[in-house]
Formats: structure tokens, sequence, C-alpha cells
């Protein structure tokens, strides 16, 4: 079955490299042109309009930005094929000629990578229309960075008049080299979780701290007993992390605050520990607050709720061979699970789909040219990972032309896979 659905993957591909300039152009107008988290308007037109043009249904707006593609051809399968286009706040550091034009804001995660393959896919499979026979329902989802435009998509009205999937794909660009592609069965990706955490103070001058209640202080405090809930109450076989990714107080130095917030990161591999890590959270945020002489207890609010990404394992074996029979047994890396998270996994959820679950497969593959790799310090693919830079900073830039290839024909063979 792979060897065949290989060779109707380079067919159907066959006329890539003469597309392959329009494909990078329009990945690096993309690049150029980063969208915020919920504010994809520029990027959700720019794939409609191709949708349209390549022969799909299209509907745009749906759970917010998303837009949503059908390709009806026959008898068959019905193939759901995702990508992600909402951007980061960081600035971009890469000096691309097409870096982003956009201040304070980058493409520094991929997804002008996945938005790219996923219309190269959809564009050749729509031209390659006798090769295959079933229904293609197109994905381009907002908000993933938030852990919120998949179940916003879901939830919407006009996802739920299409055809319920058989089988659910994405994919992800990362630092690995090109060619390279990460697969895993069962638990792939972590849940992740992020708690704001208000202290509450009594503020006054920066003379006079006695007659005041300084929340830094009791902010600080926290931050560092956070860090224990894993390395003592977490068993060292069980995979969690406790970030402060933001402390935010005062407006001068003579000024005592009233409030202080932080803002946690919060990842597990297992439902268990999500509960008992949350738990952990408000019993020590509470005691640090009462121990400083808070006037008030702490409030935690909850947001950026990611599933734990599962592969089925059947999917991802057949997926996986495929992908062997096109790039090679050794270029197939089994590899996770990863503390990283996504909210792909929703799409394939019971409750979004009449009752049944859709089998989801995700996979990663590299970005990063093969000169750049082996130039690299160290000897191990983790050591270069480590002085590599990766995705969600400054100068994360996927090597264009080869990353797009690779991408659309890990995705189109997958797709291929149900459809052939």
């Amino acid at each position: 079955m792979s060897s065949r659905t290989a060779d109707a993957t380079r067919d159907v591909l066959a006329d890539f490299a003469a597309r392959s300039a329009d494909l990078v152009d329009f990945y690096r107008d993309l690049h150029a042109h980063p969208e915020h988290s919920w504010k994809e308007h520029r990027t959700a037109a720019r794939i409609a309009d191709r949708l349209r043009a390549a022969g799909l249904e299209v509907t745009e707006g749906v759970g917010g930005t998303g837009v949503l593609g059908v390709l009806r051809n026959g008898d068959g399968a019905v193939v759901l094929l995702r990508a992600d286009m909402d951007a980061l706040p960081i600035t971009e550091a890469t000096g691309l000629p097409y870096a982003s034009t956009v201040p304070g804001m980058m493409h520094a995660c991929g997804h002008d990578v996945h938005v790219t393959c996923l219309m190269a896919t959809v564009e050749a499979l729509s031209r390659a229309r006798d090769a295959w026979s079933g229904t293609l329902l197109v994905v381009a989802q907002p908000a993933e960075e938030l852990g919120e435009g998949a179940l916003a998509m879901v939830r919407d009205p006009a996802f739920k008049t299409l055809p319920r999937a058989d089988v659910a794909l994405g994919q992800h660009v990362g630092p690995t080299p090109v060619g390279t592609i990460l697969h895993k069965p069962g638990l792939l990706m972590s849940a992740a979780t992020t708690v704001d955490v208000r202290i509450f103070g009594r503020g006054g001058h920066g003379s006079s701290p006695e007659v005041c209640v300084d929340p830094i202080v009791a902010a600080a405090h926290l931050v560092t007993r956070l860090q224990t809930i894993v390395s003592r109450e977490t068993a060292p076989r069980e995979a969690a992390v406790v970030t402060t990714g933001m402390m935010r107080a005062g407006t001068q130095a003579n000024v005592i605050p009233d409030e202080a917030l932080l803002s946690l990161n919060i990842r597990t591999q297992s439902a268990a520990a999500r509960t008992r890590i949350l738990a952990a959270i408000q019993r020590v945020a509470e005691a640090e607050c009462a121990a400083s002489a808070c006037p008030r207890p702490p409030e935690l609010t909850l947001s950026c709720d990611f599933p734990l990404t599962e592969n089925d394992a059947a999917t991802d074996a057949a997926v996986s061979a495929v992908h062997a029979e096109l790039f090679s047994a050794e270029a197939v890396i089994e590899h996770g699970p990863l503390m990283g998270s996504e909210d792909f996994s929703i799409f394939g959820f019971p409750e979004h789909n009449n009752g049944t679950a859709v089998p989801t497969n995700f996979w990663f593959f590299g970005g990063t040219a093969w000169d750049t790799w082996e130039a690299a310090p160290g000897e191990t693919p983790e050591e270069k990972l480590a002085t590599l830079h990766g995705n969600h900073t400054a100068r994360f830039a996927p090597d264009a032309e080869p990353s797009i290839q690779i991408g659309t024909t890990a995705l189109t063979s997958a797709a291929l896979l149900y459809l052939a």
C-alpha cells in the first residue's frame, strides 16, 4: 500500500518544480505580513482566494478568522487537512530580504510554511482529480498559539455541516535537517495551560514599606516556590514544566504598587498530572500571599488550554511507512513525546464529530539546511539542536524551497493514502 501511494504521490507532484517559484513567492509574502492570533484577515483572504481558484467550496470567517475548503471528488474517504495561520509577537532578527514588515510580529513558528504546504497539496490534488476519489476538507486555522482556534472552528455552525472526516492530518516544521520526518505513535505532545496569578498588596511610598504590603516581594517568593512543584512534588519519571513567563508590577522605583501579575505556563503529559499541578499552584499561591499578609487571597485565571496531542497508532504506522518510501527509512525518526503543545487533536475529538472519534496523525518535518546543520557545534543531534535557532525565536528561518517541497510531499502522500 505504501509503495503504491508513494508512486501516486510522485505522479501528482510531478510538476512541483515548475510551480515551486510561485509557492516560494506565496510563502515569502506570508512571512513578510505576519498577523496576530484572531487577526489573520489578510492571510485568510489569500488562502480563500487560492482555494477558490483550485475549485473548492470556500467558507470564510469560521470560528472567527478561519477558512474551510471542501473538494468533492466522487465516493471515498473524507480526509481533513489542517494548517495554522497565526504569527507571534516577536521582533524578527533573521535579516532575510523578505523579513516581517510588521513591527513586533514574526512568523517565528513556521505557520507560513504550513499554510504554503497545505495550498501546494490542495492545488496539486485538484489538478490530479483523476488520480484519487473522495472528499478533501481543508482547514486553515486561526489562533493556534493561544490554543483557542481549533475549538472555535469545530464549534462554528459551518463546521458542523461538513461530512465527518475519516482521518485528520497535520504537520509542523522544526529545526531538524531538511528531509527528516519525525513520527511518534500515541502521545506526541503535551497538554498546556496558562495560569494568570493576580497578587493583591497595599501600595504606598517606597520610603514607607512598613505601612504597605509589597506584592512584588510576594510575587518573587512565589516564583521561587513554584519551582518546587516539579522538583519536589513530581516524580522524576513524570515529565512536567512550570514556567513563569511574565511578571508585571509597578510603575516606578519609589512607588510600591497595589498589585502584581504573574503568567505561568504549565505543561503535563497526563490529565492527572495537570490536575495535581494546578492544585499545587493554587495552594502555594495562597500560602505565599498569606505569609506576606496580603489583604486578600490571590486570583487565579486559566486560559490557553491545549489538550494532549495523541496520534492514532495505526494511522501513524501507515503514514510513517509511506514517508519512509518517499524519504528513506533513515529519514523517518521516531521522536517524542515532546513538551510542546498543539490544539490539532481537537479536530478528532468525538464530541465534535457526531460522537465518533476521528483518527488523527501529526508529524514534524525538518526545516534546517544541511550545511547549517553540519556546521552547528556538537556531535549528537541533541547537541546541534541546542545551538540552532528553533521555533519561537527571533532568528527562526526555515530553508524555504526544500522545506516546502518536503512538507508538501509529506502531506500529499498522507492524504493519498486514504484517497487513492
